[in-house]
């Protein structure tokens, strides 16, 4: 199980704690796996990208045009976390459907 997100990101510190055996991926300094990116971005299209962070709203609407991967690339902080690649299935974000998909209460 492999868990992308930020080191800082609060979220992300929650699903590390009831995710112990996770190896923690951090997106700024590692980045995604392309092929991880590419079927996230197939699952869950424009939902992978954080549009209510204070990096997406300094994008001029120019930027925001972009693909969501050549953003993703260039910013990493962009992505919505976290994103939990488990057993060959990908889940986005800490929700009750994601902790009820890997059993955690």
């Amino acid at each position: 199980m492999r868990l992308f997100g930020l080191k800082t990101c609060d979220t992300c510190r929650k699903a590390l704690k009831s995710l112990p055996e996770a190896e923690f991926v951090d997106v700024r300094s590692d980045g995604v796996p392309e092929e991880v990116m590419q079927r996230a971005l197939r699952l869950f299209g424009q939902a992978l990208l954080n549009t209510r962070s204070t990096t997406w709203r300094g994008l001029d609407p120019a930027e925001r045009e972009r693909s969501p991967l050549e953003l993703l690339a260039e910013n990493p902080t962009l992505m919505k976390r976290p994103l939990i690649e488990s057993e060959g299935e990908l889940y986005l974000g800490w929700t009750g459907e994601t902790r009820a998909a890997l059993g955690v209460s």
